[in-house]
Formats: C-alpha cells, structure tokens, sequence
C-alpha cells in the first residue's frame, strides 16, 4: 500500500493509524506547491480530487478521504482495536465521531490557513472553531480517549486537527482536558515515529 501525504495536513491521521495497526506501507510526499509526488509523478493523475489522504491499496484500487481511509485501515487489523466490530453500537459511535471531526472542527480551522482571509474573517473561524471545541471537550469528559479507554482511528484524526491550533493563533488552554489529550496522543509510539517520518520529509 501506499499512503499518500503532505508533511502536517490532514494525512497524518492515516499515518498514523497505518502504523498503529502494524500494516506495512509506503509514504509518499507530495509537494503542496506543485502537487508532484517524491517519484515525480503528477498527484492530481493519481487523485482527480487533488488532495490528500489517499490511499493506494495493493490491488490497484485508490481509497480517498479521511474518514474513508480511516475506517477502512480500523478494519484491516481487528486485533489492534481501533475501531469497534462493525453493527455495533460503538461502530456507530466512532463513525459519530469521524463525521464530527471531519465536518465541524477539521472545516473549522480551513479559513484560518487561507492566505486571503481577512482578520474579521479569521476572528469569526476562531469563535465558530471555540464553539465546536467547546462541546468536544465536554464530551471527552475525563476519558483518555473520545471511546473511552481503547485509542482509536478518531483519536488519530483529532490529535492531528487540534495539532494545527498553534500555527493559526487558535489557544487550547481554555480546555485544559485537549491539552491533555494531545500530550497523551503525542507520546504514543507510533504516534511519535508518524511525526518524525513526516519531519524527514520535509527536509
């Protein structure tokens, strides 16, 4: 397989999940500026959507969109435990929760990278990003994770949406259980060895 990213988007939940599934893969960069792969090929011939994630399974078939790419890596080692069987009710919880951080706080943060947007602009995303951060930290609660005690593909994509909050002005502290969560979600091992494969390739 092959998982296709750029260093820091949205990618890296994936990249994340690949690995703490233990499924063998390759990364492949590809460039934000002129959507070239690192073997040269030209992304938007690969993915007509001309964003990232995909993923390029070993059939030849190509899989796109987080929370697509999310379940589907869930599923292809059970025994990891990142995402509930499926007709359960859990199931059904972890989709909730993928669509949630997909729709309303992954969005959320794109006006804030929009070289164009003006501050009042920005001031809005911020306030509208408060208000969906807001209930996702009352519905965390005290648990380690959005499911409870078991990390799962969601926790992969919150920990990389909520990463960005720093490079877009955009404070955590006024939730001091997110902040936690990243700490924790950070020091996973896996988590630590997708940041640094990502790191390197952006030398």
């Amino acid at each position: 397989m092959r998982l296709y990213i750029m260093p820091g988007a949205c990618s890296l939940a994936s990249n994340i999940a690949l690995r703490e599934a233990g499924v063998p893969f390759d990364l492949v960069k590809v460039s934000h500026r002129n959507h070239q792969t690192s073997d040269g090929s030209d992304f938007n011939q690969i993915n007509t959507k001309g964003y990232v994630p995909a993923l390029q399974l070993d059939n030849g078939e190509l899989l796109t969109e987080n929370a697509a790419l999310l379940a589907y890596i869930g599923d292809l080692k059970p025994e990891a435990k990142l995402a509930p069987a499926v007709g359960t009710m859990e199931r059904y919880r972890l989709t909730e929760w993928l669509a949630y951080i997909n729709s309303e706080v992954h969005k959320a943060f794109s006006p804030l990278f929009m070289p164009n947007a003006t501050e009042d602009m920005k001031q809005y995303a911020r306030g509208n990003l408060a208000k969906r951060v807001g209930w996702l930290s009352q519905a965390l609660g005290s648990k380690p994770y959005l499911l409870g005690d078991q990390f799962s593909v969601a926790d992969a994509y919150l920990f990389t949406v909520l990463s960005w909050s720093p490079h877009v002005g955009f404070d955590l502290s006024p939730w001091p259980n997110l902040q936690a969560f990243q700490e924790r979600v950070a020091a996973r091992p896996h988590v630590v060895e997708a940041l640094a494969a990502e790191r390197a390739l952006k030398k």
